[in-house]
């Protein structure tokens, strides 16, 4: 008689599964990529913001029109003993002559962060942000052009889109996300909302710029860092940090705060809630885009236990 032994089974260990090296319970950090679509969508933003508002005559007049109302003088901003313009004031940075050293400033701490932190990829997307997003602001601001479709005076034909102003604290913002330990990143996030916040307004309310201007500079400067985050490599790329939930909250009322008080003249009130606006819309979407964006992960599938 032939005996038929039956297959011998592997004995089952408890948490064998567990161990298994194709089977992790948690993606590594270098399965996680950022996606390259909200550069794109920055890059967009940008685009429409110029097209809509200096290539169409509706655009033009909405925002020529702003500088009709109230008296037309820059002193009647409640914060413009802090701008710089009057003799011998000292600028709250970067406006009028603080701009340049405001950004050679912020290039410099790149620097020495990326030499004492050794974070190299970080240190050369932060530089990148910020050489981006000023020098292009320069390009673009030389070589978009600003047709006459309403008949404007001849000071409002200056080109200023992007802004300046505007670019370089939330370019030095983004880098400074970069930079920094993921510990601190919301609180750095934070700050560099409501400086932007304040400069923005101001920006948008004494005459200088438009809030186009203004915002596309964010935009701008929002792009460049969808880009180089993209660029960097996976396990460098700064992913969502946890953050006190009432952060976000926080950060936003006070920005909005800010913005008002920044953007506030004493002869008109719709300038000023335009320009607020502005800055605070400009402040949320520095915020999304630095604490706010999750990373986008690549799981993969658990192979199914027999």
């Amino acid at each position: 008689m032939t005996q038929h032994d039956s297959p011998t089974l592997p004995a089952h260990r408890p948490g064998a599964s567990r161990q298994a090296p194709d089977a992790p319970d948690a993606p590594s950090p270098s399965r996680t990529t950022q996606p390259w679509t909200p550069a794109l969508l920055y890059t967009l933003g940008f685009l429409t913001v110029y097209l809509l508002a200096i290539c169409t005559p509706w655009g033009q007049r909405a925002e020529n029109a702003l500088f009709g109302l109230g008296k037309g003088n820059p002193e009647a901003a409640w914060i413009y003993p802090l701008s710089g313009a009057d003799y011998g004031s000292t600028p709250l940075p970067p406006l009028e002559l603080s701009a340049k050293p405001t950004l050679m400033v912020g290039l410099a701490v790149i620097v020495v962060l990326t030499l004492a932190r050794r974070c190299w990829w970080q240190g050369c997307a932060a530089l990148g942000v910020v050489i981006l997003t000023t020098g292009g602001k320069e390009v673009l601001k030389s070589t978009l052009p600003r047709p006459d479709l309403v008949g404007a005076p001849e000071n409002l034909l200056d080109q200023g889109f992007p802004s300046g102003h505007t670019a370089i604290p939330a370019a030095l913002t983004l880098a400074a996300v970069l930079m920094v330990s993921p510990r601190i990143r919301p609180y750095t996030a934070t700050a560099g909302v409501l400086w932007l916040a304040c400069i923005a307004a101001y920006s948008a309310t004494n005459g200088g710029h438009r809030p186009s201007e203004v915002l596309g500079a964010t935009l701008l400067a929002c792009a460049c860092y969808g880009l180089a985050t993209w660029l960097l490599p996976p396990a460098t790329a700064p992913g969502t940090t946890p953050s006190p939930r009432a952060l976000p909250v926080t950060t936003l009322t006070l920005a909005l705060a800010i913005a008002l008080v920044s953007g506030a003249r004493s002869d008109t009130l719709t300038r000023s809630l335009v320009s607020a606006a502005t800055a605070f819309l400009c402040a949320a979407l520095v915020w999304y885009t630095a604490a706010g964006r999750p990373a986008h992960t690549a799981h993969r599938t658990r192979p199914a236990l027999d």
